[in-house]
């Protein structure tokens, strides 16, 4: 009776072995799917509405260069991790700058998709504006006449009211100007 017991006993173990295995083999295989499942996929690099806005600023603003979806690394830096963590993966909609790639303003299109997050938006906006950015937000997409005149009147204010952030003189010397894409230095 011992040996039946015992023999029954290890056939069970046996039998649990064989599901345990079984279940992790299944769990490996859906997880292999979900992996290939996820895979990157395409997508618009604007929405309609974001295309629009564009085309608005471009015909608006012929003299400056208008860039979309811009990460606020490329406008932002800190030296502390933790600070960085604040906008490392945040997009600003448009940025408006001269020829020489200074920018003269940060534009958000707050359309249907903003409602809701007017906190975040005003949290986005402070790390812009603390910088020494000004930031511009239409609900919706204004003719040119009104970009031109948000523009014109951001250029007055800066010049009264802010200080722009100092520049790297690279290989310039001080008093020197920064020379614009195409310009030859003159000694």
């Amino acid at each position: 009776m011992l040996k039946v017991v015992i023999a029954i006993l290890i056939v069970v173990a046996i039998a649990a072995y064989v599901l345990m295995i079984k279940r992790a083999l299944q769990k490996k295989k859906a997880k292999a799917n979900q992996t290939e499942q996820e895979k990157p996929q395409r997508k618009d690099v604007l929405t309609p509405n974001e295309q629009a806005m564009y085309n608005r600023l471009a015909q608006a603003l012929p003299d400056q260069i208008v860039l979309a979806q811009v990460s606020f690394g490329a406008l932002l830096n800190a030296k502390s991790k933790a600070t960085r963590n604040t906008f490392d993966r945040k997009i600003a909609d448009f940025v408006v700058c001269d020829r020489a790639f200074q920018v003269l303003a940060v534009i958000e299109l707050d359309d249907s998709s903003h409602k809701g997050k007017e906190i975040q938006d005003a949290s986005r906006d402070g790390l812009l504006t603390q910088a020494g950015y000004r930031v511009l937000r239409y609900q919706h997409i204004p003719d040119n006449d009104q970009v031109q005149k948000d523009l014109q009147s951001h250029n007055t204010v800066c010049s009264v009211k802010s200080t722009p952030p100092a520049q790297p003189l690279g290989n310039r010397q001080v008093g020197q100007k920064r020379l614009r894409p195409g310009e030859v230095q003159q000694r």
